[in-house]
């Protein structure tokens, strides 16, 4: 919408597209826990423009393994490092207590790739997911998974973790992926998809893409 000024035309947003201004003593205390425990979040690390919103609804998507990616995306803002630091296997509990200070009655962990480690980091996710059963074991569990490098005995580990959400981006349509995902592979992560499927039919299995990165509507490549 259009509104006529004396000097000038101002667009105004539509009421679905604004954000309202966040709760600064929620999203404080949000932070707060976060680094007392020492944690990240891919709301910080990658930059979203939605950090405030979840802040202030005192959730968050917990980030393990590490700030920092051994693939380097050119959409996401997360750091590139082809060695990144050794595991820390206190994360996992670090992770459980902010659950638990936080309250969280659902809980999303994703993770950084880990290319450099044998099982991607697979059995971090697993770790994690069995220390916030152990304390909070009321709470839901959604995992933001890699591709494991085709690896699916790492992805059989997190499995027989069993968190209640499985989630495995596709991110975009194949035409794009050499641009936007060059060390990823389309047919890969559906693969995952579908081995996820298979090998657990009982879980929730999800994925997403990104828009307005030049796929057409008329084709899905």
């Amino acid at each position: 919408m259009n509104v006529q000024g004396n000097r000038e035309t101002v667009t105004v947003k539509p009421q679905w597209l604004r954000v309202k201004a966040p709760q600064w003593e929620r999203v404080g205390n949000v932070k707060g826990i976060l680094r007392d425990l020492g944690l990240n979040t891919v709301c910080e690390e990658a930059s979203c423009p939605n950090i405030g919103e979840c802040f202030n609804a005192g959730t968050a998507t917990f980030l393990i393994m590490g700030p920092a990616c051994t693939r380097a995306c050119p959409y996401c803002d997360i750091d590139f490092e082809k060695k990144p630091k050794a595991l820390d296997p206190t994360e996992p509990l670090r992770l459980a207590e902010a659950v638990r200070r936080l309250n969280l009655n659902h809980v999303v962990i994703t993770s950084v790739n880990r290319d450099d480690l044998p099982d991607g980091g697979a059995a971090q996710f697993g770790r994690c997911i069995a220390e916030i059963r152990a304390i909070m074991p009321q709470t839901t569990i959604e995992v933001l998974i890699p591709d494991f490098c085709g690896n699916w005995e790492a992805l059989e580990l997190v499995l027989q973790a069993k968190p209640e959400v499985l989630n495995h981006n596709t991110e975009t349509v194949p035409r794009l992926y050499r641009r936007v995902r060059p060390q990823g592979s389309y047919d890969r992560s559906l693969e995952l998809l579908e081995k996820t499927h298979q090998r657990a039919p009982w879980l929730y299995t999800k994925s997403g893409i990104m828009v307005g990165l030049g796929e057409t509507d008329e084709r899905s490549g």
